[in-house]
């Protein structure tokens, strides 16, 4: 089977040849794919939010539809429907652009609940259903959403419902002082430079192969335990309205089975836990009217909450697993 570490490392190498800053979203965007999950980039105009959906589907080489949501497309531009064909007296189904290996769905809160709500079934049952006819989606199947939390006007929010089915929510930061002048150079050397520059690098069969790897990822129960704590907690917390559901509990186990496969390991630690908190819960969750008015943050909450849940003791990578983990990979 292949190595889910070789998948990530070739991916972030060849990627990292445009893109400047962020590595980690590439991990995010690595760990969603090998989990079957999906992602939901957020940050301001100018950030490469969509060039990094670019660059990760031309690095993996899989079959790629990007949607423009706006306030006027319609639940069949998304998944497609029967169309009179004239010549031959019948209907044919002409499928929509969720029909691919990766749908980049660009500014998503553009589009009406009843449009974003197209998008359910195919992440989570990856079917789609058109007249009554259910038809199977490719395999693999991942969609990156991006959205603007700055420009709020002909906006919507994404439902609770939405939310739940994005394995992460990663915000797309502007790049360090250092990093942003490696990108002037970079640009000021190369203007051309885009995502046709990155090559493909690996192959549908190997990330297949690569995601029954992680599916072998052993978890202690211990390991479950604070997992579910951190969960539970999110639920049992006066600062929160709505906590964390089951399903996301099973999404954050799959998402530490995949940080530790591609580290190298094949058991999870409470590192790789922890280190997800953030971009696995904070989505889900929604503060109350006294959280709201105190002006606390979702971040601040789940920031609490996982300081305050203890980890399990004696469940540790080797010293040689950790010295080659800080080499090769750097932490989340």
């Amino acid at each position: 089977m292949t190595e889910p570490a070789g998948v990530y490392d070739a991916l972030r190498d060849e990627i990292q040849t445009v893109l400047v800053g962020n590595d980690e979203v590439v991990e995010i965007l690595t760990i969603s794919l090998l989990t079957r999950s999906h992602v939901l980039m957020e940050g301001v105009p100018g950030v490469a939010k969509t060039t990094i959906a670019r660059l990760f589907a031309r690095a993996t080489g899989l079959d790629t539809n990007r949607i423009q949501m706006t306030p006027d497309i319609l639940p069949a531009d998304i998944t497609g429907t029967h169309v009179y064909r004239e010549e031959t007296g019948e209907f044919q189904l002409q499928r929509g652009p969720v029909f691919a290996n990766l749908v980049v769905a660009d500014e998503i809160n553009r589009a009406t609940p009843k449009t974003q709500s197209a998008l359910l079934e195919a992440m989570q049952e990856q079917t789609v259903t058109i007249e009554g006819e259910t038809l199977s989606l490719p395999n693999p199947f991942l969609v990156v959403a991006t959205q603007n939390p700055v420009e709020m006007e002909g906006t919507y929010e994404l439902p609770i419902a939405q939310r739940d089915r994005f394995q992460f929510k990663f915000t797309v930061e502007p790049p360090d002082r250092s990093d942003e002048m490696v990108l002037l150079d970079r640009f000021d050397d190369r203007p051309e430079l885009g995502s046709e520059n990155v090559s493909q690098v690996v192959t549908a069969d190997e990330i297949l192969s690569a995601r029954e790897t992680v599916d072998s990822v052993h978890v202690d129960s211990a390991v479950k335990r604070y997992l579910l704590d951190l969960v539970v907690a999110t639920r049992e917390s006066p600062e929160l309205d709505h906590g964390a559901s089951p399903r996301a509990g099973l999404s954050y186990l799959n998402a530490a089975k995949a940080r530790a496969a591609i580290r190298g390991r094949d058991y999870v630690i409470p590192d790789d836990v922890k280190a997800l908190a953030m971009p696995v819960l904070t989505h889900r969750l929604v503060p109350s009217a006294e959280a709201n008015l105190s002006d606390v943050t979702v971040e601040e909450i789940v920031e609490t909450i996982s300081d305050g849940v203890e980890p399990p003791d004696g469940i540790e990578a080797t010293p040689s697993v950790d010295a080659e983990d800080d080499r090769g990979h750097g932490e989340s």
